[in-house]
């Protein structure tokens, strides 16, 4: 639905279910059809908006704020039966969703809040100290009790998302999503925000399957719906805040680690640094606004916030910073607030103290630790948690990580504008080189990591460290490697995977901890770690409840796959996967033969329950893959 000048700009989850709202039942009907043909609308600039022709005496204006369209007067359209005509509504279901608030302007926001708190507590203090003197203990807060319009919202977002779940992708349009953000709406204006912010990111994904999107993955709109039928049986979680709360903090000293460009379906775009205090915690600095991919390289020449002129980027690149009086949330986002002050320092380099501790630890731990970090919730993570720092070899048969299986190499992100799909084929087509990774773990394929950044050694034998998603690599920043005999497959990996043999060329730089010391040769690789063709089965049942719903469930249950799982040992997902094909075929009927009506609620348990149990096992397994066997003593 563009053309080479302009481009949807998001849209609010308020303005975007309200549009539906409007329409009368005839028309509701049309949504889906007209969303389709609103693909080949074009988009013209206009002033502080984009203007999508429908026709040549009919178009749709739509009117920006800060980079999104924010308000329902902000979407006009010059036909006789707007704000109630389906062009409009079309519009705005095709625009992408936009997130809550800009990073850059949440911050500011919860800065000026801070401020505007300290001073009622001053004048509290100074007026109300004889009140305060007289007054009791303060209650203490017991279990999580939801007041009657809390719990009225929770119950419309269960039936919405209940109502995705068993219509399936094929069967959630228009219609559903307009519900879903209605409810999602309804419970942030309650105070349920977690589950308001699930809400609208499944939205979003529904959006991107239909429109057949190639970043779309299924495994993800998987997990978000099990998040939400979780949250909305757990009040105590559902009514945790889900902002984040930037307090001030007192001078921190960072060593920039990468930098990483941000690309989101929802129409933003930036760059975030990682970089490491003191403490041993990552912090991140941002700067993500309203954009396309070309935005991210943009962003990563953003000063950092304070005034030094320090580039994102070139923290990100083994530079470093010190600021002072800066805002930091809970999960470690530095905010860019005015109070705040930086100056350049020294950074440090990945083979270099404090970074080179990160290495040092087992990949096993790493994971587990990553795996405990994605199970809490999305909005609560501390920053980098689900990173993984490796060492290793590049092999025909994958990445043999040093200490750790052999694993698959893929990028985060398949865009043409970010450079990963090349950067990544460019060292991976190098067997024996050697490289120090960045890497996010994927849950749902064990055979892989995405990784983000890379070292490696250069012609002169300097170490050479490249952003992935930012700098395109050319053949010449990679030394040939010569080819070299493996070593015997006893002389060094794990039972995981093993590694590669030790090159003859270019040694890698040594750790700050131990320079000069010998590394050691690896073993042969071994095939990536991967899944029980069991368990697989039943994450594809899991998801293929998702994209075709309840009918496609109870048509494809057989009894051939909860066998197949007890004969692996796996008898609770074999139960599990038998109560979810009975609960898509439940259609009783009463003593005159009528049908009754169907459980949506009771088929979204069983799959809830089906989904955790795989996830569940998916990341035990995924553990045993990765931790090396001990040789038992003779």
């Amino acid at each position: 639905m563009t053309d080479a000048t302009a481009v949807l700009p998001p849209v609010t989850a308020a303005v975007a279910a309200a549009a539906l709202d409007l329409l009368p039942a005839r028309l509701r009907k049309r949504v889906d059809g007209a969303v389709a043909k609103a693909a080949g609308w074009p988009v013209e600039p206009h002033p502080d908006g984009v203007l999508v022709r429908v026709a040549d005496d009919t178009a749709v204006t739509l009117r920006v704020t800060a980079g999104i369209v924010a308000a329902d007067d902000h979407a006009v359209c010059s036909c006789l039966l707007a704000p109630a005509c389906l062009h409009r509504a079309a519009v705005l279901s095709s625009a992408p969703l936009a997130m809550d608030a800009p990073l850059a302007t949440e911050e500011v926001k919860e800065e000026e809040k801070e401020k505007e708190e300290e001073r009622q507590e001053g004048g509290e203090r100074d007026g109300k100290s004889g009140e305060r003197a007289g007054a009791g203990p303060p209650p203490v807060v017991g279990e999580a009790a939801l007041t009657p319009l809390q719990s009225t919202a929770l119950d419309a977002l269960r039936d919405a998302v209940t109502a995705v779940l068993v219509a399936g992708i094929a069967g959630s349009g228009a219609v559903h999503r307009a519900e879903l953000l209605h409810a999602a709406h309804s419970a942030r204006l309650a105070g349920l925000h977690r589950p308001a912010a699930t809400a609208v990111r499944i939205a979003r994904l529904l959006a991107e399957a239909r429109s057949d999107d190639p970043a779309f993955r299924l495994a993800t709109l998987s997990t978000e719906l099990a998040e939400l039928l979780d949250l909305v049986r757990r009040p105590a979680e559902a009514l945790s805040p889900a902002r984040r709360s930037y307090r001030p903090e007192g001078p921190l000293r960072l060593y920039g680690l990468f930098t990483e460009p941000v690309v989101t379906a929802s129409g933003y775009a930036g760059a975030t640094v990682y970089a490491l205090a003191p403490d041993g915690t990552l912090r991140t600095v941002s700067d993500v606004a309203p954009g396309g991919p070309e935005r991210a390289l943009q962003a990563s020449g953003t000063p950092v916030p304070g005034g030094c002129a320090l580039p994102l980027r070139e923290l990100g690149d083994g530079g470093g910073v010190i600021l002072t009086a800066p805002t930091v949330s809970p999960d470690g986002r530095i905010g860019g607030g005015g109070q705040v002050r930086s100056v350049r320092a020294g950074g440090a380099g990945w083979y270099e103290a404090p970074l080179a501790a990160l290495w040092e630890r087992p990949p096993a731990g790493q994971l587990a630790a990553a795996l405990r970090r994605l199970s809490e919730p999305a909005d609560t993570r501390a920053a980098g948690g689900d990173l993984l720092f490796l060492d290793g070899m590049c092999a025909e048969a994958g990445f043999a990580v040093s200490g750790g299986p052999t694993l698959r190499l893929s990028a985060p992100d398949e865009r043409p504008e970010l450079p990963y799909a090349e950067n990544l084929r460019l060292l991976a087509g190098r067997p024996g080189l050697e490289l120090r990774l960045i890497a996010r773990v994927v849950p749902d394929r064990p055979d892989r990591v995405h990784v983000l950044a890379a070292s490696w050694t250069g012609h002169d034998g300097e170490s050479v460290r490249a952003d992935l998603g930012l700098r395109r690599l050319h053949r010449s920043d990679i030394p040939a490697v010569p080819v070299q005999a493996t070593a015997p497959a006893g002389a060094g990996g794990t039972g995981g995977g093993g590694g590669a043999a030790e090159p003859a060329g270019p040694s890698r730089p040594a750790a700050a901890s131990s320079p000069g010391a010998a590394v050691p040769a690896l073993s042969v690789p071994a095939a990536p770690p991967a899944l029980p063709v069991e368990l697989d089965l039943l994450r594809r049942a899991v998801d293929r409840a998702v994209a075709g719903g309840r009918a496609v469930t109870a048509v494809s249950a057989d009894g051939e796959l909860p066998r197949r799982l007890r004969t692996v040992g796996l008898t609770a997902g074999a139960e599990l996967v038998q109560s979810l094909a009975e609960a898509a075929a439940d259609r009783r009927h009463d003593v005159l033969g009528r049908l009754l009506p169907a459980d949506p609620r009771g088929f979204a348990l069983a799959w809830l329950a089906a989904a955790v149990y795989a996830s569940a096992a998916a990341e035990s397994l995924l553990l045993a893959a990765w931790t090396p066997d001990i040789p038992a003593a003779n």
